[in-house]
C-alpha cells in the first residue's frame, strides 16, 4: 500500500515538485495552505487542501491524521527582517508541527533543513560529523540550526522517526524567489568574480532533492540521521552563472578586479555584513549573498550515497536545461 502524505510548504517551490511527484507514483498528499496561498497546482493534483497555518495545533491535528509521512519543507527564507518572524515560522510551528506528531504511529518526519546549518566559511568536502556552530550571522541559518536539534530532539526523548535533509542551492523551474533575483542581475551586469570563478556551489536540482524525500522515507536506517544533498559532481561560480547567461543571452561576469584587490574588498564586505546583522540593519552584501557568491561550498554527499543510496538522476546540464526552458517559457 503506497504511504499517504503530508506536506507542509506545498504550494512553495519544493514542496510544490514533491507533490507533482507523488501524484505521478499515485501516492495520496494532504497539504496545509494559508488563506489566499495559490493551491492551484495542489487542486490539479488531486491534492486533499486544509486551509490555515502552522499555528493552529487543531488545523495540524487534522491535516496530519491519516498520513505515514510528514514532509516539512515550510520555512521562512530569507537574509532580511526582524529574528523573530524567522523564529516564529522555522522553529516555533516546526514545534507544534513536532507536538501533533509525537506518540501518532508515523512512519517517517522528513525535515527540510539547508546546508546553510553550516559555518560560513570555505568548505570542502565538509562532511555530517562537522558539528553546527551555535551563533549565525543571519536569522535564516540560526533559525535553521535551531529548527534541525529541535528536530532530532523530538526523536531522542520522543521517537518521532526523524530525517533531516540538508540539500544545498536548490534550482529548478517555478522557483520563483532567488533564480528570478539572480537573472535581473545578470541582466543589469551586476554580477561579479571577486573571490574566485572556479570556486564551488553546492547545487541541487528540485528533482534529485525529490528523489532522496522518497529515499529518506523508504530507508529504515535512516531514521534519526540527517543527510547532506547535492547534484554530486563538481559545479564551480563560472559554470553556474554562465549556465544561467547563455541559456538567456544575458552577459556573463567577469573578475572586474585584481584578485588581491578583491580579496580586500571581499574581507570589508564581510565585514560590513557582519556588522549590519548585529546592528538590525540591512547590509549592501548580505550573509546568504556572501556565501553564494563569494565562498567555495564543496559539501561530501557520500553518507547520502551509503546509506539512502542517493545517486543523483539529473545532472548538472540536465537540471539546468530544464529550469532554464521553464524560464525562457515563462518570462
Amino acid at each position: 500500500m503506497a504511504p499517504r502524505l503530508f506536506i507542509t510548504g506545498a504550494t512553495g517551490f519544493v514542496g510544490g515538485h514533491l507533490a507533482e511527484a507523488c501524484a505521478a507514483r499515485g501516492i495520496a498528499v494532504s497539504a496545509l495552505a494559508r488563506p489566499g496561498s495559490d493551491t492551484a497546482l495542489l487542486e490539479k493534483l488531486g491534492a486533499t487542501l486544509h486551509c490555515g497555518d502552522l499555528n493552529d495545533l487543531g488545523i495540524i491535528q487534522k491535516a496530519v491524521q491519516g498520513a505515514d509521512v510528514v514532509v516539512h519543507c515550510a520555512a521562512k527564507v530569507g537574509d532580511r527582517g526582524p529574528a523573530e518572524e524567522y523564529r516564529a515560522v522555522n522553529v516555533d510551528a516546526t514545534r507544534n508541527l513536532l507536538e501533533v506528531c509525537a506518540g501518532r504511529p508515523l512512519h517517517r518526519f522528513i525535515h527540510m533543513s539547508t546546508l546553510g546549518v553550516y559555518e560560513a566559511r570555505h568548505h570542502y568536502g565538509t562532511d555530517e560529523t562537522e558539528p553546527l556552530p551555535i551563533n549565525h550571522m543571519d536569522s535564516y541559518t540560526k533559525t535553521k540550526v535551531e529548527a534541525e536539534r529541535l528536530v532530532l530532539d523530538y526523536h531522542r526523548k520522543h521517537q518521532v522517526p526523524v530525517v533531516a535533509l540538508r540539500p544545498g542551492f536548490v534550482y529548478g523551474p517555478r522557483d520563483r524567489t532567488v533564480m528570478p533575483k539572480l537573472i535581473k542581475r545578470l541582466a543589469s551586469g551586476s554580477v561579479h568574480y571577486l573571490g574566485g570563478d572556479q570556486r564551488a556551489l553546492n547545487t541541487i536540482y528540485v528533482g534529485n532533492l525529490v528523489d532522496a524525500v522518497f529515499l529518506a522515507a523508504e530507508k529504515p536506517n535512516a531514521v534519526g540521521q540527517v543527510f547532506n544533498l547535492t547534484d554530486g559532481e563538481p559545479v564551480t561560480k563560472q559554470r553556474f552563472f554562465e549556465a544561467v547567461s547563455d541559456s538567456l543571452g544575458l552577459p556573463k561576469p567577469h573578475q572586474r578586479l585584481p584578485r588581491w584587490l578583491a580579496g580586500l574588498l571581499v574581507r570589508l564586505l564581510r565585514w560590513q555584513a557582519r556588522r549590519a546583522t548585529c546592528n538590525g540593519k540591512n547590509a549592501w552584501l548580505t550573509q546568504a549573498e556572501y556565501k553564494f557568491l563569494l565562498l567555495n561550498l564543496d559539501f561530501s554527499i557520500e553518507k547520502a550515497k551509503r546509506e539512502l543510496g542517493y545517486s543523483p538522476r539529473f545532472a548538472f546540464d540536465q537540471g539546468m536545461q530544464e529550469t532554464m526552458a521553464w524560464y525562457r517559457q515563462n518570462g
